[in-house]
């Protein structure tokens, strides 16, 4: 097969698969009403929450990681050494799913589950470093934003230098749906975990 087509059939795999919306169909079918007219307007985890369904929300997080996971699994398995085109291809697709007229999550749980299943120890040692900044900060948007920018340097630091480039345009994704996030930061009004609206 041509590398173009693959290349292309590759990022509409992880596109398609990390555009499914689990957080809207999480809350839709719990009565729990469109997700996305509560807090940040997101469909993910941390939006969920929102709704005060611990379970919804831990739902979410798994499911929006398992698509990210499936999207370079499956990449491997159908179009080797395009994993990572998968894998970009499934955090946009969860950011601008085109069945939302583009309006996703932020893609934290999703760039989780791909950083999984590309190197699991670079995911291992992130999820210390989400830990630790949601510990200090109480913020979940500073965590996120600064796990995705610590990967890459821990996937060199690991020893998996192949998934840098991968995880660098990941970190790009994330941070551009987080700009709301960055502007209500310096303004001082984001919310801290736990809080409602």
């Amino acid at each position: 097969m041509d590398i173009t087509i693959e290349t292309l059939l590759a990022a509409l795999l992880g596109y398609a698969l990390g555009s499914i919306p689990f957080g809207l169909l999480l809350t839709r079918m719990a009565g729990k009403g469109d997700v996305r007219a509560i807090g940040s307007g997101s469909i993910g985890a941390t939006n969920v929450l929102r709704t005060g369904s611990k379970g919804l929300a831990a739902a979410t997080v798994l499911l929006d990681a398992g698509k990210g996971v499936a999207a370079v699994l499956l990449a491997r398995e159908w179009f080797p050494g395009m994993e990572g085109i998968a894998a970009v291809g499934a955090i946009v697709g969860h950011c601008f799913p085109v069945w939302l007229r583009f309006k996703g999550g932020k893609g934290f749980a999703t760039a989780a589950g791909v950083c999984l299943a590309l190197a699991w120890p670079v995911m291992l040692a992130s999820a210390a470093i989400w830990a630790a900044v949601l510990a200090v900060s109480r913020i979940s948007s500073v965590s996120s934003m600064a796990t995705v920018v610590a990967a890459p340097v821990v996937a060199w630091l690991l020893g998996y230098p192949a998934v840098v480039p991968t995880l660098i345009a990941v970190a790009v994704v994330v941070i551009v749906q987080h700009r709301e996030n960055i502007r209500r930061l310096a303004n001082g009004t984001e919310p801290k975990v736990g809080a409602k609206g």
